[in-house]
Order: structure tokens, then sequence, then C-alpha cells
């Protein structure tokens, strides 16, 4: 109980700081975890050159991974009647305004990329009144922040489903109401809710949800990500149209299609992405002999 207790206070107190401090701290952060942990240095580099992105543009995601977590405290403690205001600005929201007013239901998707956590809050604060969002996430699997992060998660207008079948059935519910579900297809599924698509010219085990979610319930589909400006200034959520995933496109066509679509997000700011994720790992429950499909080779530079 004692750290759990010593964490809200840290996030409490930190919650309290200038964001362009916060994001300062975090650039440091970001670049002592890069250099003091070989494993991570390594898979980032590794990850970025699989993409075939030159190294100058990926190397600020050093930093700015850092600044994800020290952003944390002011995101998710700021008091729930504090309008982003000024610190936030939107391009291309028409398209999410207009799935809205449809009724028929809407899924965000996107990826590790820049500020994934003010987009759920940027939603909620536009057009939660209209269309609360649920957004998918996975327990923190240490106590002592776990209790953190349940307390200081939910907002108004804003809901959380677990990454199991419980919150599945949570998020159709909530889309075959007219409501919103945010998803990050990036994110490796446990063994049996997904399949290998190539994600950069590599198979990683991908989510099929987004594709069960649209069959089920018709729900609109649109991809969106939170630009972190500089020197603390606040925030851009960047809305643009999604590939079409149709009912009757098979699980592999769509989450081609989906990994598609995130890796051209990704190309807009790979300063941003959050390449220090294990995103080709094994999931939770595959079988360890089990291997994924050969990979193709790394992608050149531009294309």
């Amino acid at each position: 109980m004692a750290p759990i207790i010593e964490m809200s206070l840290l996030f409490r107190v930190l919650s309290r700081w200038p964001l362009r401090l916060l994001h300062a701290v975090g650039a440091l952060l970001g670049w002592i975890t890069f250099l003091a942990s070989p494993t991570y240095r390594g898979r980032f580099r590794a990850n970025v050159a699989q993409a075939g992105l030159p190294w100058a543009a990926a190397r600020p995601a050093i930093a700015a991974a850092g600044r994800m977590v020290t952003e944390l405290p002011w995101l998710w403690l700021r008091p729930d009647t504090e309008a982003l205001g000024a610190r936030l600005q939107w391009q291309g929201a028409e398209r999410i305004d207009a799935a809205v007013a449809a009724g028929k239901g809407l899924l965000l998707l996107t990826p590790h990329l820049g500020s994934f956590e003010i987009c759920a809050q940027a939603y909620a604060e536009r057009c939660g009144a209209l269309a609360p969002i649920t957004v998918l996430f996975r327990p923190a699997r240490k106590a002592w922040i776990r209790g953190v992060v349940d307390a200081s998660r939910g907002r108004r207008h804003l809901e959380t489903a677990p990454a199991n079948l419980a919150g599945v059935r949570q998020m159709i519910r909530a889309l075959r109401a007219g409501r919103t579900v945010g998803l990050l297809p990036d994110q490796v599924p446990p063994d049996g809710l997904g399949v290998w698509s190539p994600f950069f010219g590599k198979p990683a085990y991908t989510m099929t949800l987004a594709h069960r979610l649209v069959q089920q319930t018709g729900a609109a589909l649109v991809l969106l990500w939170g630009e972190r400006l500089p020197k603390g200034r606040g925030y851009v959520v960047h809305v643009l149209d999604a590939p079409a995933i149709s009912p009757e496109l098979g699980p592999e066509a769509a989450t081609a299609a989906v990994n598609a679509a995130m890796e051209g997000l990704i190309r807009r700011a790979p300063g941003q992405y959050l390449w220090g994720y294990h995103r080709y790992k094994k999931p939770r429950g595959l079988d360890i002999g089990a291997a994924p499909p050969a990979a193709a080779p790394a992608a050149k530079d531009g294309q």
C-alpha cells in the first residue's frame, strides 16, 4: 500500500508542473534510458532499420519516448473541469464530427505515435457529450502503478475497457449504441486474437479486433494521432481517412490494410513513434516453439 500512496503523491506533485518542464525532464529521461539499456537501444535501432528510415529522422523519438512518460501526471490528474483550451489544436476534425452526427458508432485507430493519451481526452472534450468514448487498455502488471492508473485514467465522457473478452463485449455494446471506441491496433494481442501480418516488411502479430468491431457493428472508421508540439506548447490531433475494411474482407486482408495505414501515419512523424516498443514479439500464450512467417527484406528509404 505504501508504494501506491507514494506514487500517487509523486504523480500529484508532477501534475502541477508546467508541461514545458515535464517535457524537458522527459527528454533527459528518454536519453538516459536509451543509453543505459542495451536491450532497449538495440530494439529501437533494429525497428528503425526494419522500417528503412534514416537514423536522423527517428533519432528525436529517443527524447519523445521520455516525454510520453513525464506528461502522464499532467494528462491523468489535470482537473476534469479544466479544458485543454489553447493547448489543443485539431486538423481534420470534420471527419469525426460527421461520423458522430451519423450516429452509427465510430472506431478511432492510432498507433503508438505522439501522445496517444491526448487523443481520447481531446475527443471526449469535443464530442463526448454526444457520443462518449471507450478506450481499450491493458491493466498495469505492477500493483504500485495499477492503483495510480485506475484512479487517474477515467474522465468525464471517457470510459476504459480491459483487454479481454469482457472488454470486447463492452466495446461492441458501445458501438451499437452509436458511441465511440478507441484502439491502438499496433499493440500485440494475446495468442488467438490476431494474425501474422506485415509491418514495415516484417511479420508482426496484429490484432484483428478492428475488423471484428466493424464487421459486427457497421461502425465508421477514422485514423488519428496526437502530435506533441515542442517546448510544451501543447498538441495537435490529426484526423485522417481510414482504409476501407468492409465486413466482406477477411481478417488477413483487413489487418494488412490497417498495418499499412499505421505505417503511413508513422512515416509522417518518425521522430514521435515509440520505436522501442517490442512490436515483433511473440504473443502471450503462443507455443514457445512456434515461429512467425519469414520476414521480407527491410524497406528501402523512401519506399
